[in-house]
């Protein structure tokens, strides 16, 4: 309590000062604050703030002084703060205690003079931090005798409590700036790698395409592709690396620089398949567990025949033209990375015109609503069966329902879509899809 002031008149300044600090997000601007209302409540003529924090025996650094025609910024400014050793200061400070000095002497030499040189009164009080008094300030009177001993122990706890909260903010400001740090890099990871997905979807005369991307952070695992092949031939890649985030990217990095060195294996979905197997396993291997789901196929626009192959991907669905969804779940095997022996099978079959394909990420599958409840294969072979005649009906039916399912909620995991279609050249009767064949790699 303040005997200048009296209880009532202590407590009313105490109730602001906490209440407008309450508010306060910056540390400096709390360290201000704090002074000005404590010299209400406990006038001094001069105020010091010493540190050791990250000093031994027996340095120490004055980090404020209410004297100083211009206040320094400590946690963002030490460069402009002095380096002290020894004396009187560095005694209270490394003393761990409160030190009421009434006849404030200074012998001669001591670096003490210089920072409390014509003051008669001093109390020290330490700031603990992890039990050591890592800071310590000190009030100073004119007169000798100027200290309220009865006011001490209110002033040592509310110096505390307030090193505290200038602890809290001062910790949760660099936090905001190391995290302002990593949005920058994940936006640049992100940047790559949306570099490394199809820019445009191809013009193809007798195919239309559509495709969609959306990582659940700023960077994804989700990779697809359109690869141009001989003989007008298009190699059709969907990939979904296990995980999220930048660990995630970087696998599907190495997916599209492998897929891309490798154009003589591109032909035969199998072989590529078993190529990237034997070439992410051992990366994995290295780097940790983890594997790649992916499905690859090659398109003959001219012929419609579809041959494909897939390590444990999400089996694409095939819209007939007569509306009817067929899942293309045949050769299917182990995700890529797991086992470097796995040999993967072709499965082929010839499309009509007006038929469609829709490849997909779990993402879309696997979205959830607020009730916890799965999207589904089947909410998806409705909306292809209702929306999937040409891709840019599919694509954009897709999303509505699941915006619509999962209520708007941000995505949980990377979603991605890429349809085609072969568009019709004349009018066809609805037939049966042909069966299809499975055959071993080559």
């Amino acid at each position: 309590m303040s005997a200048t002031l009296g209880i009532r008149a202590t407590m009313a300044e105490v109730v602001a000062m906490t209440r407008e600090i309450s508010s306060i997000r910056d540390p400096q601007e709390l360290v201000r604050v704090y002074a000005s209302r404590v010299r209400r409540i406990s006038p001094t003529d001069a105020t010091i703030s010493v540190s050791r924090r990250g000093l031994t025996y027996p340095a120490f650094r004055v980090t404020r002084d209410t004297r100083w025609p211009e206040a320094v910024n400590p946690w963002k400014e030490p460069g402009r703060l002095v380096t002290y050793a020894g004396g009187i200061i560095a005694e209270w400070l490394y003393g761990n205690e409160p030190v009421i000095a009434q006849n404030l002497e200074i012998p001669e030499g001591d670096p003490a003079r210089a920072i409390l040189g014509g003051f008669g009164s001093a109390l020290a009080i330490p700031q603990f931090d992890g039990g050591e008094a890592l800071n310590m300030v000190i009030s100073l009177k004119n007169e000798p005798g100027g200290i309220d001993e009865a006011q001490a122990p209110f002033m040592v706890w509310m110096a505390n409590l307030f090193g505290r909260a200038t602890g809290n903010l001062v910790l949760a400001e660099r936090l905001r700036e190391a995290n302002e740090v990593i949005e920058r890099e994940l936006r640049v990871v992100a940047d790559l790698q949306r570099s490394l997905l199809p820019a445009q979807m191809p013009l193809v005369e007798g195919v239309q395409f559509a495709d969609y991307y959306e990582p659940s952070r700023y960077a994804g695992g989700d990779y697809y592709d359109v690869l141009p092949l001989g003989g007008g031939r298009l190699g059709l890649l969907i990939a979904d690396v296990s995980g999220h985030g930048t660990p995630a990217a970087v696998m599907m990095a190495m997916t599209q620089t492998l897929t891309h060195a490798s154009p003589g294996r591109q032909d035969d979905p199998a072989g590529m398949l078993g190529y990237l197997n034997e070439q992410l396993t051992g990366a994995y291997e290295r780097t940790g567990a983890g594997f790649v789901t992916a499905f690859y196929g090659v398109l003959d626009p001219t012929t419609g025949r579809l041959t494909y192959s897939s390590a444990g991907h999400n089996p694409p669905r095939l819209r007939t033209h007569d509306a009817r969804v067929v899942a293309l779940d045949e050769a299917r095997d182990l995700p890529l990375g797991i086992d470097p022996s796995t040999r993967f099978e072709n499965s082929t079959l010839s499309l009509g015109r007006g038929d469609s394909v829709v490849l997909y990420t779990d993402g879309i599958t696997e979205a959830k609503n607020p009730q916890g409840h799965l999207f589904g294969e089947d909410r998806l072979d409705d909306v292809i069966a209702r929306r999937g005649g040409v891709p840019s009906d599919a694509v954009p039916g897709v999303l509505g329902a699941l915006s619509s399912f999962t209520a708007g909620h941000p995505a949980d995991d990377d979603r991605t879509l890429l349809a085609f279609t072969l568009t019709p050249t004349t009018p066809t009767t609805p037939t049966t899809p042909p069966p299809t064949t499975t055959t071993p790699a080559t």
